[in-house]
């Protein structure tokens, strides 16, 4: 039998293991399962890797996207680049493990993006600043597009909420929540910006899939907004994995 898995913490919030799950099932795939491990802190990551032989595959959420890259033996080019893992393939041979790493998350950014990006879609807002931020982020300056990226405390090439100004989000094409803000069970929360400047020129997307309508798209939606879930991100990307984990010369 053949493991696949989540690390994170906490992972409340996540649908990786009903979507694999359910996958299995509906195809058939008779000797994969899928589990939650909660690492509440990384130095649990080795003795997983040892305590489960079967374990080929792991999805990697919040908060361990950046700091497992330390852990492994390779990583993926993009990956490289962005400075963010979330799926890691285990190869066991003859008593030696190789842990390498990739972003799938590139994936699903980009399939969910790209129905909306049209020649006039040339400014891009990313809220947040963590691993799938800096994927959302290669995936928009490879689509062209240019990047302001808005965190709590302003850094070098990063502003403040409190610095955004009601002509940023006027000029603003596309808004993206990389935050955990909304997420389940918080519901109610979302990104401090001015949603009443928001009319139907405005494409917003939420990297938060659990509610599927995070209080952030439905302040959108309200003001004329298209807006895209995270529910085609976690699809997109998730096939991504099952790609990855299952291909023999990666």
């Amino acid at each position: 039998m053949r493991k696949f898995g989540l690390i994170g913490y906490p992972l409340g919030h996540s649908f990786s293991k009903k979507y694999f799950t359910e996958k299995f099932i509906n195809e058939q795939i008779n000797d994969c399962s899928y589990e939650n491990f909660p690492l509440i802190n990384l130095s649990q990551f080795h003795d997983l890797i040892f305590k489960e032989p079967d374990l080929c595959g792991l999805n990697v959420t919040i908060p361990y996207k950046s700091d497992v890259i330390s852990l492994l033996d390779r990583i993926s080019p993009e990956a490289d680049e962005i400075g963010a893992v979330n799926v890691i393939k285990i190869s066991r041979l003859k008593g030696n493990i190789k842990l390498s790493g990739f972003n799938s998350d590139v994936t699903g950014i980009r399939d969910s993006l790209l129905p909306y990006i049209t020649q006039n879609v040339r400014n891009a807002v990313v809220l947040g600043t963590g691993g799938s931020s800096r994927a959302v982020c290669w995936v928009l300056k490879k689509l062209g597009l240019n990047i302001t990226v808005v965190s709590r405390i302003a850094k070098p090439g990063i502003i403040a909420y409190s610095d955004i100004d009601s002509q940023m989000i006027r000029n603003a094409d596309v808004i993206v929540n990389t935050t955990p803000l909304g997420m389940f069970p918080d519901i109610e929360s979302r990104p401090d910006i001015d949603y009443r400047l928001l009319n139907s020129k405005h494409i917003l997307f939420d990297l938060v899939y659990n509610p599927e309508l995070t209080s952030f798209l439905k302040m959108g939606w309200e003001q004329g907004c298209k807006t895209i879930s995270g529910i085609k991100m976690l699809h997109s990307q998730a096939e991504k994995a099952w790609e990855i984990w299952n291909n023999d010369n990666l």
